[in-house]
C-alpha cells in the first residue's frame, strides 16, 4: 500500500486502519526500545521545570503558530 493508495480512503477507512495498525503492535511482544537521545531531552526537560526555566504556552497558542 502506498500513500496514495492511503489518500484515496476516506477518514473513517483511514482512522480504522489507524486502530487496526496500533492493535495489532499492542500484541507485539517484542519491545521497542527508545533511542538514547530521547531520554536526554526527557532529562533536559525535567531539569528545566525543575530549575524553573522552563516555558510552557496554552493550546490555543500552539494552534496558531502553524
Amino acid at each position: 500500500m502506498t500513500t496514495a493508495d492511503i489518500s484515496k480512503m476516506s477518514v473513517i477507512e483511514r482512522l480504522q486502519t489507524m486502530e487496526a495498525l496500533w492493535d495489532s503492535l499492542t500484541h507485539e511482544s517484542t519491545e521497542i526500545k527508545s533511542p538514547a537521545w530521547h531520554s536526554d531531552v526527557l532529562s533536559e526537560r525535567k531539569e528545566k521545570i525543575k530549575n524553573g526555566s522552563a516555558t510552557f504556552i496554552s493550546l490555543d497558542e500552539l494552534k496558531s503558530k502553524k
